[in-house]
């Protein structure tokens, strides 16, 4: 088990930033309202209980904490509680792993991206073509940010990226217990 220093369990108890619900820009526009009313100085955590949302948005708040680490150089703490779906594994992925917490009982659950599209074909030929690659292009660049964010959410783990991979397809829910024995998380509180 790793040792929590007294601050840092007093921190993770009432952490700095609360979000609950969908990612979106709801919950965009509260982080960051939440996150300028936080203390100046000093290590921040962010608790999320989330069953998804927008994807672009998680990695949108993780680049915001990525900044204020390097910018400020201060510790930020990830706190995932109950659940930590789709996007919120996302967001979580940002955090170093010896900065993710999960409280007892929560999953984790990580999936492919998908899409849903329907492509009207009607015109002119070199018309049609451009619209097939338009969206053979979408769906390539969201492969590639989808492995960026498994590589990311699996570094410094004992989970492999083909791992990972391989159990996306199916939902991969994660256990808090089952996370801090794979080395996903720094510790369950």
């Amino acid at each position: 088990m790793t040792s929590l220093t007294p601050e840092r369990r007093a921190l993770l108890a009432k952490p700095t930033v609360r979000l609950y619900g969908a990612i979106n820009q709801g919950m965009y526009a509260k982080f960051l309202d939440e996150l300028s009313a936080a203390p100046s100085e000093g290590p921040i955590a962010i608790a999320i209980t989330t069953l998804g949302g927008d994807p672009e948005v998680a990695r949108s708040m993780a680049d915001d904490v990525r900044l204020l680490r390097e910018h400020d150089e201060r510790d930020v703490l990830f706190i995932g509680k109950v659940a930590v779906y789709s996007a919120g594994a996302t967001f979580m992925a940002q955090f170093p792993i010896e900065h993710r917490y999960l409280t007892r009982g929560t999953r984790i659950m990580v999936h492919e991206r998908s899409l849903t599209r329907s492509i009207e074909l009607d015109g002119p030929l070199r018309t049609l073509s451009a619209k097939v690659k338009q969206t053979l292009n979408e769906i390539e660049e969201a492969i590639c940010i989808e492995e960026e964010g498994f590589r990311d959410f699996v570094k410094g783990s004992d989970v492999d990226f083909e791992t990972l991979r391989e159990r996306a397809p199916e939902n991969w829910y994660i256990g808090a217990e089952e996370a801090k024995d794979l080395k996903l998380v720094a510790d369950v509180i």
